[in-house]
C-alpha cells in the first residue's frame, strides 16, 4: 500500500537504519537524491512513487501500475483465497502481489476489473462523491416491464443496512436484456434491485468504469497495462 506524504527524514530513518543525527549529515552532506534532484530538507515530503538514492543505492523506486482485467465467473475479487481462483492468480506481471483491486466483482459477475498499486487513484475511483459510473449488461430470469426504469431511477430502499441506493440508469435492451448504470457498488446491488421484481439475474457482467470501457480484444481471463491517457482520462 502507498505511502502518502511520509517525511523524508523519517523514512531514512526506518529504510537505512540510521539515527536522526545520521540522516541529518548525509542530506547537509547533499548525498541524497529525490527524483534524481539532490534533496537538503529532512521535511521534504515523499510518497511510494518518490525515487530514493543515497550513495547511489536505490532505497526505493516503485514505479505506478495500472492493468484492466477481464475477470471470468467462478473467479474471486482477491488477492488471496483458499477456496478459488482469485484475480491474482490470472495475472502473468512480475510485480502482481503488489497490486490491489480498484472495488470488486462477485464471484458470479464477469468483465472489467481494474488493479493498481496506487491507492490515490483506486480511492478517487472508488469514492461515492466523485460519481465515477459503472456501466453493465443484465441478463434475467423473466420479462422486464416498463416499471423498471421508473423504480431504478427513484433509488431503493435497503432496510438490511437502513441506506436509500443512490439514482440509477435504467436502459432496456430486450426483454431479457437491460443496462444498468450505477455511481455506487452495494452488496449484491444490481442482483436485490431485480430481486424487488422478484426477477433473477441469470448473467451479469460489467464492461465499463467511468470512460474506460472493457477491451474488447481481451478474452476472458486476460489482461493488459492501461496506458497513460486510459490512467488520467478514465475520471
Amino acid at each position: 500500500m502507498a505511502i502518502c506524504r511520509a517525511r523524508l527524514d523519517r523514512f531514512l530513518v526506518k529504510q537505512a537504519h540510521l539515527n536522526k543525527k545520521a540522516v541529518r549529515l548525509l542530506l547537509a552532506q547533499q548525498r541524497v537524491l529525490i527524483d534524481g534532484i539532490v534533496e537538503t530538507s529532512a521535511d521534504c515530503l515523499i510518497d511510494y512513487f518518490t525515487k530514493i538514492e543515497v550513495d547511489g543505492v536505490v532505497l526505493q523506486n516503485n514505479i505506478p501500475r495500472y492493468v484492466m482485467l477481464h475477470k471470468p465467473v467462478g473467479v474471486v475479487s482477491a488477492t488471496v483465497d483458499d477456496k478459488h481462483k482469485t484475480v491474482i492468480d490470472l495475472l502473468n506481471y512480475d510485480y502482481k502481489s503488489a497490486l490491489h483491486l480498484v472495488g470488486r466483482l462477485d464471484l458470479n459477475t464477469s468483465g472489467l476489473v481494474l488493479l493498481t498499486n496506487d491507492s490515490r487513484w483506486s480511492e478517487r475511483l472508488t469514492q461515492p462523491d466523485n460519481k465515477v459510473e459503472k456501466k453493465y449488461l443484465v441478463t434475467l430470469a423473466n420479462p422486464i416491464n416498463e416499471e423498471y426504469a421508473k423504480t431504478f431511477e427513484q433509488g431503493m430502499y435497503f432496510a438490511f443496512e437502513g441506506i436509500m441506493t443512490k439514482p440509477a440508469k435504467f436502459v432496456k435492451l430486450s426483454t431479457y436484456q437491460a443496462q444498468v448504470t450505477l455511481e455506487e457498488g452495494r452488496y449484491h446491488q444490481i442482483k436485490r434491485m431485480f430481486g424487488r421484481f422478484r426477477n433473477p439475474v441469470v448473467a451479469l457482467h460489467r464492461y465499463s468504469i467511468g470512460s474506460l470501457t472493457l477491451d474488447k480484444n481481451l478474452l476472458v481471463g486476460q489482461s493488459r497495462v492501461l496506458t497513460t491517457n486510459e490512467v488520467v482520462s478514465i475520471f
